[in-house]
């Protein structure tokens, strides 16, 4: 079952929450990558889709980018959790949902620093410490109309996050809410950046009907036995559908759309939250995008204040 987004952004802003290497223009069938305005780079104009994902597990498994990815911070989860039991009632929730969340006190300011996330297996890594006003911006201070949302004061403390590594403990942000015992909590540490891709990204004019970028990684199961991913579609199609290539050392998801038809398109990109089965939990396997060749990074959809940092 597939769980239809509504809100719709062109494919440059979902690949720009995705971290993808490859920009691309959305059109009925068709998808093209480039960056900065060079030429875009292609290597297979007219990839068949299982042949693709190998070349990109067998570029990825066992190479010097996959050590880097493994050596890093890669969430696989939620960065921001909810005060304890959730949030109360309609009204709070919308007020999340859209964004209408205000500051009424004084943040902590504290000098830069660093902070150390640290794994159940005892490593750990050092990252740059985000300012409470930084987080705080993530949150959504969107000013528009509705129910909202009030933080009152924040502190610095940790919280649990899935990632590429397992259960890490990261620093966060505390923030107290209006009407909450409990605080919401933000994650306090960007993601480690993403280490340089083994293969190119597929170039121009390869239709979508044969390959598409993801969006993002938007859930892991707690079991590890399945992922939820964005892939989009445009608007002369019945949908995306997603599948996986399973190795040892990684899950190259190969998304495409259904029923494409010829004709006029609209330059929309519509979005779907796709649930993926896997063979066996993902563990600390790498998951991979068959159309840009690198991992898929965690975040939300669709597009709110709290995706970025």
């Amino acid at each position: 079952m597939r769980t239809r987004v509504t809100r719709t952004v062109r494919l440059l802003t979902v690949l720009a929450v995705g971290a993808a290497s490859a920009g691309a223009a959305a059109g009925c069938g068709t998808t093209e990558a480039g960056r900065g305005g060079a030429p875009p780079r292609s290597i297979e104009s007219t990839p068949q889709t299982g042949t693709r994902a190998r070349r990109v597990a067998d570029a990825w498994d066992g190479s010097k980018a996959a050590e880097e990815w493994h050596e890093g911070f890669h969430p696989l989860g939620e960065v921001v959790q909810l005060p304890e039991g959730g949030l109360r009632g309609e009204a709070d929730q919308r007020a999340w949902d859209i964004g209408n969340v205000d500051l009424n006190g004084k943040l902590p300011g504290t000098e830069p620093g660093s902070g150390r996330v640290t794994w159940e297996s005892g490593s750990s890594l050092t990252a740059p410490l985000l300012q409470a006003d930084q987080v705080y911006r993530t949150l959504g201070h969107a000013g528009g109309p509705g129910p909202r949302l009030t933080v009152t004061a924040a502190r610095l403390g940790d919280m649990k996050v899935t990632t590429s590594r397992g259960p890490a403990t990261v620093p966060a942000w505390l923030f107290t809410l209006d009407g909450y015992d409990s605080p919401l909590k933000r994650a306090a540490v960007s993601p480690s950046g993403l280490p340089a891709s083994p293969i190119e990204p597929l170039g121009q004019d390869v239709p979508t009907d044969v390959l598409a970028p993801l969006g993002g990684l938007t859930e892991t199961a707690r079991d590890g036995r399945s992922l939820t991913v964005v892939a989009t579609h445009g608007s002369c199609d019945d949908g995306p559908t997603v599948k996986a290539l399973e190795t040892s050392g990684s899950v190259v998801l190969s998304a495409s759309t259904t029923n494409t038809e010829d004709g006029p398109c609209t330059s929309e990109l519509r979005g779907e939250k796709v649930p993926v089965k896997l063979d066996r939990p993902l563990g600390e396997r790498i998951v991979l995008d068959a159309f840009t060749g690198r991992p898929v990074p965690y975040g939300e959809w669709p597009v709110t204040a709290r995706s970025r940092s």
